[in-house]
């Protein structure tokens, strides 16, 4: 007569089977690997404890090792372990890439676009770009790149598919007022647009500046756009470093030399707290009253830019604490072509302390309005922005 078993009985049974077969098999291996496991175990030796897991693997694994692969996620699982949150280790490919792309020009067909609701949509065009020649405008909806769908393959994908080298072509879909428009556009060399600024809609004397990231590019970019707004007629200025996530040092010390008087505007200091090195500002400076925007996303190099003007007492601070990102990171060639990155030198505002892991706390602290959760800044309008609105508050009552 068979006997029934049950679902759950037999997935003991088979538990207990893997269990048998691990005793077993590690009574086997115990007389050869002990000592040298139980030495390493005692004295937690890293590169000898590795020795030995990489000796018992060879000689008892079934599958084949990629030798190439296993160096590679062995040293990232080392740089995860220091700890330091901002490393990374950077692969052949992954390092020749990083390369050519610092040296190379920008190239592509010029426009910013953020994703919401399956579809990319165009915020800004780059001036004397591909895109602005072809007629491409804020606010088109690109739905398909090539025959696929946005909707179907995903962000990542379609920008992915959007991307190439000057010379070759991007071929995609926009929705315009409900009308769908074709395009084939040739990819060409643009210059990468880090700066937006206009006129307040609500205060025709206040200039708006917001700050994308801290490019080398950047300075020229937010000093034209400085001297258009005055020249036009603007006395006051805020500046929204709101998702800003930082960027290059010459570039924020550029920047922050145009902006504050003579005196320092940043202090390296390594992991023993020695100053290293002191940039510092010439005696010209920006005179107009300021306000900078900051939410939890303001990181890195636009912290030191919040952080040095409220130091200088230049410009009331107003939004939300900062993400708390007071660290450089250098990257070092490693002999093989592959390349580490690694935390090395804390960088200091002007007087205050470092920041990192607390942020710049704010002068006035505004959450953004509870209503506009979930709602790309980009589409916020300026009646709409409890934050922006504070600050103009501000401005206004203070000059």
């Amino acid at each position: 007569m068979s006997k029934k078993i049950t679902i759950g009985t037999s997935a003991v049974l088979m538990l207990l089977a893997a269990l048998v077969t691990f005793q077993i098999t590690y009574v086997g291996l115990s007389n050869k690997y002990k000592k040298e496991l139980n030495s390493v175990v005692e004295g937690q030796e890293l590169y000898s404890k590795l020795s030995a897991i990489d000796e018992i693997y060879r000689a008892l694994y079934i599958g084949e090792i990629d030798e190439e692969k296993l160096v590679d996620e062995t040293i990232r699982g080392y740089v995860y372990g220091t700890g330091d949150k901002y490393a990374y280790y950077l692969d052949r490919e992954q390092y020749a890439e990083l390369v050519a792309d610092t040296n190379a020009e920008m190239q592509g067909i010029g426009v910013y676009v953020i994703y919401q609701n399956n579809v990319i949509e165009i915020i800004s065009v780059m001036p004397d770009s591909p895109a602005l020649e072809a007629g491409l405008q804020p606010g088109d909806m690109i739905v398909y790149v090539g025959d696929e769908a946005v909707a179907d393959i995903g962000y990542n994908a379609a920008i992915s598919k959007l991307k190439g080298e000057a010379g070759t072509i991007a071929e995609f879909t926009v929705v315009r007022d409900g009308e769908l428009i074709e395009y084939r556009i040739k990819r060409g060399y643009v210059n990468e647009q880090t700066v937006m600024s206009r006129v307040c809609e609500s205060d025709p004397t206040i200039g708006i500046v917001r700050i994308l990231s801290f490019d080398l590019g950047t300075p020229d970019q937010f000093k034209d756009a400085c001297r258009t707004l005055i020249d036009g007629g603007v006395t006051k200025l805020i500046f929204d470093v709101r998702y800003n996530p930082g960027g290059d040092l010459r570039s924020i010390t550029d920047i922050l030399d145009y902006l504050l008087p003579e005196g320092p505007i940043t202090r390296i200091t390594d992991a023993s707290g020695n100053v290293v090195q002191t940039y510092t500002s010439d005696s010209s400076e920006l005179d107009v009253p300021m306000c900078v925007l900051t939410n939890g996303s303001t990181a890195s190099a636009a912290e030191l830019f919040t952080s040095a003007l409220k130091d200088y007492n230049k410009a009331t601070v107003v939004g939300t604490v900062t993400y708390g990102k007071g660290t450089m990171q250098t990257i070092i060639p490693l002999s093989d072509g592959t390349g580490l990155g690694i935390s090395y030198r804390l960088y200091c505002p002007p007087f205050s302390d470092n920041y990192e892991g607390v942020g710049v706390i704010p002068d006035v602290e505004v959450e953004l309005d509870k209503t506009l959760e979930g709602k790309n800044i980009y589409k916020i309008t300026d009646s709409e922005d409890n934050q922006l609105q504070k600050a103009i508050e501000i401005l206004n009552k203070n000059n």
